[in-house]
């Protein structure tokens, strides 16, 4: 999938991944490749990217951690994007 995080000042991240971890508001949720529609509000906590899928038990470097402020997801042809007030690389 598209993904692409956006804050008011830049865009955080925008490249093919293979699924993100999301702190929505009541409760972290997954949404892997083509995922079904959906808009969501996110809450403060850490976001996972994974950039593509796991063949390796001992592989690493498949992932980015973000810290984020909240914000909304919306999915939609396989493209997610991520709007938040601010994202830090944890």
């Amino acid at each position: 999938m598209q993904l692409d995080i956006l804050s008011p000042e830049k865009r955080v991240f925008s490249g093919k991944v293979y699924g993100i971890m999301l702190p929505g508001v009541e409760g972290s949720f997954e949404m892997l490749d083509h995922h079904a529609p959906i808009i969501a509000a996110l809450g403060k906590g850490k976001m996972k990217v994974i950039k593509e899928k796991k063949t390796d038990l001992n592989a690493s470097g498949n992932t980015e951690m973000y810290e984020i402020s909240g914000g909304f997801v919306e999915m939609l042809n396989n493209n997610a994007s991520v709007l938040v007030e601010d994202a830090k690389i944890v």
